[in-house]
C-alpha cells in the first residue's frame, strides 16, 4: 500500500476547495495508482531538467527532490514571474507491501513515471489442500 506522509497536505487542499483561497501552489502534483501486482505513480514536473531530480529511499520512505532554477541571464529585466522556482520535495510511505529495491524510474515530457512492484511474499498465492486422516498427522506429530 502506498501512503502520503504529509497530513497538513490534505488539511490545505480541503481548506482552498471550502474557502476558495489559493495558499500555496501544489509545486509536485501526483498521481498514483494499482494495476495487478504494480504500483505507478506520477509526478509533474514540468521544467525540471531530469539532472536536477533526485530519488532516494530511506526505510520505507520515498522522497522525491527536484530544483527547477529561473533562466536568469544579463540585461533581461523580469516582467512576470509566476513559475514557481527552487527546490521542491515530496515524500511518500512505502508499505511493507512494496518491494522498494525495485523501484523503476523514467523522466519524460516533464512527468516523472515510478514504477513499484509488490514484493513476492506479499502475492497473493494458492495453498495446495491434502487429504488424509486427522489420526494420521497426530502421529505425524508425536
Amino acid at each position: 500500500m502506498l501512503m502520503r506522509t504529509d497530513p497538513f497536505r490534505e488539511l490545505e487542499r480541503l481548506t482552498q476547495q471550502v474557502f476558495g483561497t489559493g495558499g500555496r501552489p501544489n509545486l509536485m502534483p501526483m498521481d498514483a495508482f494499482r494495476k495487478g501486482d504494480q504500483f505507478f505513480v506520477r509526478f509533474d514536473l514540468p521544467g525540471v531538467e531530469r539532472d536536477s531530480i533526485e530519488l532516494t529511499v530511506e526505510e520505507n520512505v520515498l522522497t522525491v527532490k527536484a530544483e527547477r532554477s529561473l533562466a536568469s541571464q544579463d540585461g533581461i529585466e523580469s516582467i512576470v514571474a509566476e513559475r514557481p522556482s527552487g527546490t521542491f520535495t515530496r515524500q511518500l510511505f512505502l508499505g511493507d507491501t512494496l518491494d522498494s529495491d525495485r523501484i523503476e524510474a523514467n523522466y519524460s515530457d516533464g512527468v516523472l513515471a515510478l514504477t513499484i512492484p509488490v514484493r513476492e511474499a506479499a502475492k497473493p498465492r494458492r495453498v495446495e489442500i491434502t487429504s488424509g486422516s486427522r489420526q494420521e498427522e497426530l502421529d505425524a506429530v508425536s
